[in-house]
């Protein structure tokens, strides 16, 4: 650390962590102040690649509005106070929420910004578990909740994700994803653009299907459109045609995969010409996708955010799977494969939830299942606003901005509002932080180290990063594990008995060893060769190679072996039936409302520097030409979006980019509440499409919330 916050220029390098592709940075500093951010040309891993995004890494450390001490808030507005004041109210609040009315009183949210921070990964599950509430929440539910569900059933572990091998395939089949701007989510690799080319030279194709002709469709070799939620019907329709024409293959998978009879019969209802009609592709487009995946040497199909977010999302993450096994193209190069990540965040899962659970317990209003102890966040407005026994009483927010970013959030913007206590551990006043009692705001990313557990085990190549911090953390400053770690020591203090005289034990032990030392002891037990000291004297990321083949070994069932026919998902295809046929013909005026998503934005936080918004307005209402002139919508002209929850204006943007029939809207806009201290944004605020989703809708099985193919009514603003 010797040299930091020296007025000198100094060249660093780390790892950008605002998305999944952890390109390399190579940033220049002078004092306290960053002169420069490049993408590091010498970094095996993105070799100089760099998305707007990382340029931004500035704005967020030195923006004013990023709080640096503790406030609470009081009838004259925030106050600052010191850490032992806050956490002693927090603790003491907490402490008796829970007694008068509960445990499940509580209840507690994180966004998408731990996912970036092992500090807090590796510190929060111990500190949730703490809080004994079974009213949990994450942004996982509004995400990627299907495949933590699918990964769980197959494979016995919910964080074994399947991820492309893109770099040796010949044939990409991407669903409801758009990887050109996500940078491949939980398929994650710097410069897709390039990589996506790279597999057209060689020869192969890349094939997009998405209600939108997205970045990525735009540079692919064929788009095609289809009716929001149909991709199940596609999967069912693809897997029809390779059983009955005999192509199916399991390759080396054969000796311990199961189900495949009951797989073929399953699909035997669902051929190209009764599917066409319902998703809008045509029976002799899906006959040659499905002869040309089945002809390629390679092949691997994904599928993210678009089939996460519909009705049938963990059907269709299944299928997804099930695509690649019966091809032949799963656990083998330039198919569907797993990475042998340096720490293995699997083993963290077996040993925390024994690799996953599913419905244990429902949650207490609808009855939807949890999962690894935690419940839809689609059930959280109706936990905080039904009385009864276990009715949410106070929040802990951890980087979260739920009212943005969760369905309906005017009505749970309202429902926070009469909290009884609220604490976030945050660096900013949001939209959701402006409901805190009290904020616990942590260091900034740039002035602690980090390391990429989670993204790197869903990584195109094997690779690992320690990232040193830039800066020293300024006198006082917690980072934050170490506001996590007191927060628990401080509530079982108070809670008195064996947890008060276990909690300076645990204190002590995660003070002691710290994330560093608990990343150092998981990777002497990982699965490369490398030390935590060797990743500190390394300045780049740390290649190790292609991904290799790994099953059945890698497998955490308790056999060792795949069932293909998981009864929950067999069973589901009656609601498929009931949902497409029953429905079939039914004439409506509706619109189907999409997301979307930008390549400078990723979490709401991000739509106030200058550097990402700067341009034309992109939270606006994309729609098709003859959609709009049915309405009289002109383009840039101010619109009103309807659905059952509510109504939102937004600016139109007539394209035909979207299908006929499909609207889009960005998500994590609406940065105009005035008493927030974030300011509405002098660029563009935007407006949160969450203000329209419904939390009625969920995926059934997994309880993933709906948020693509909402039915609304679009017309000229009054």
């Amino acid at each position: 650390m010797a040299g930091l916050n020296s007025p000198t220029k100094q060249t660093h390098h780390r790892s950008c962590h605002l998305c999944e592709a952890m390109c390399g940075l190579e940033i220049e500093t002078e004092g306290e102040q960053i002169v420069s951010i490049r993408g590091d040309k010498n970094d095996p891993w993105s070799k100089g690649y760099l998305c707007p995004k990382g340029n931004a890494l500035q704005d967020i450390h030195h923006d004013p509005n990023r709080l640096r001490q503790p406030v609470k808030r009081t009838a004259d507005g925030w106050e600052k106070i010191s850490w032992e004041e806050a956490l002693e109210l927090t603790a003491d609040a907490i402490v008796a929420v829970q007694k008068k009315h509960g445990n499940d009183a509580l209840g507690v949210y994180w966004g998408n910004p731990p996912t970036h921070s092992h500090g807090t990964i590796l510190t929060m599950l111990p500190f949730f578990n703490a809080l004994k509430t079974r009213n949990r929440f994450s942004a996982a539910s509004v995400d990627q909740l299907p495949k933590y569900l699918s990964s769980y059933l197959l494979f016995g572990n919910q964080v074994m994700f399947p991820v492309s091998d893109i770099d040796r395939t010949d044939y990409w089949l991407i669903l409801g994803g758009n990887p050109v701007v996500s940078n491949g989510s939980i398929t994650s690799a710097p410069n897709m653009r390039g990589r996506i080319k790279a597999i057209q030279q060689r020869g192969g194709q890349v094939v997009v299907i998405d209600p939108r002709c997205t970045e990525t469709a735009q540079i692919a070799s064929a788009h095609h459109f289809i009716q929001p939620g149909g991709d199940v019907l596609l999967l069912l329709s693809m897997l029809h045609l390779i059983f009955k024409e005999g192509k199916e293959n399991l390759n080396h998978l054969a000796s311990f995969t199961d189900g495949l009879d009951e797989i073929r019969s399953a699909v035997k209802p669902y051929p190209p010409e009764k599917v066409a009609p319902l998703i809008g592709i045509e029976a002799s487009t899906i006959r040659n996708i499905t002869h040309a995946f089945c002809a390629a040497n390679s092949a691997v199909a994904y599928g993210r955010l678009g089939i996460c977010q519909n009705p049938f999302g963990a059907l269709c993450t299944w299928l997804i799977n099930v695509l690649n096994m019966v091809t032949g193209n799963f656990d083998r190069p330039g198919g569907s494969m797993f990475t042998n990540p340096a720490y293995d965040l699997r083993q963290i899962a077996k040993l925390i939830t024994g690799g996953g659970h599913y419905n244990q317990y429902t949650s207490r209003v609808r009855g939807l299942p949890e999962f690894s102890d935690e419940l839809p966040t689609a059930t959280m407005l109706e936990e905080v606003i039904t009385p009864g026994e276990g009715q949410i009483k106070a929040m802990l927010l951890l980087a979260g901005n739920p009212i943005l970013t969760t369905p309906n959030g005017s009505r749970l913007d309202e429902a926070f509002a009469e909290l009884e206590f609220c604490v976030a551990i945050d660096f900013y006043i949001t939209e959701s932080t402006r409901h805190a009692d009290v904020i616990l705001p942590p260091t900034s990313p740039l002035e602690h180290s980090n390391y990429e557990i989670a993204v790197s085990n869903v990584a195109v190549r094997n690779v690992a990063r320690y990232s040193k911090p830039l800066f020293q953390k300024p006198a006082g400053a917690k980072d934050d594990w170490e506001i996590i770690v007191d927060l628990m020591r401080q509530i079982e203090k108070k809670r008195g008995g064996l947890e008060g005289v276990i909690a300076p034990v645990k204190h002590a032990f995660f003070s002691k060893l710290k994330p560093d030392g608990i990343v150092g002891l998981g990777l002497r037990l990982g699965n490369q060769d490398i030390t935590l000291n060797k990743l500190k004297e390394t300045p780049h990321t740390v290649d190790f190679g292609p991904l290799q083949s790994c099953l059945p070994k890698a497998l955490y069932t308790k056999n060792r072996r795949i069932n293909l026919a998981q009864p929950l998902f067999l069973n589901d295809l009656k609601r498929v039936d009931e949902h497409f046929f029953a429905e079939a013909g039914s004439e409506t005026n509706a619109l189907k409302l999409i997301g979307r998503r930008h390549l400078r934005s990723n979490n709401s936080w991000m739509n106030r520097y200058h550097r990402l918004v700067k341009g034309r307005n992109r939270c606006t209402l994309l729609i098709h030409p003859k959609d709009a002139a049915e309405r009289a919508i002109t383009d840039k002209q101010q619109v009103e979006v309807s659905s059952k929850i509510g109504t939102i204006s937004v600016e139109a943007e007539v394209s035909d980019q979207v299908m006929q029939g499909v609207v889009s809207i960005p998500h994590g806009w609406g940065h105009d509440l005035t008493d927030s201290h974030l300011q509405p944004s002098p660029y563009n605020a935007g407006v949160s499409v969450n203000n329209i989703t419904d939390p009625a809708l969920v995926d059934e099985l997994s309880g993933n919330a709906v948020m693509n193919g909402i039915s609304v009514e679009v017309s000229p603003a009054a």
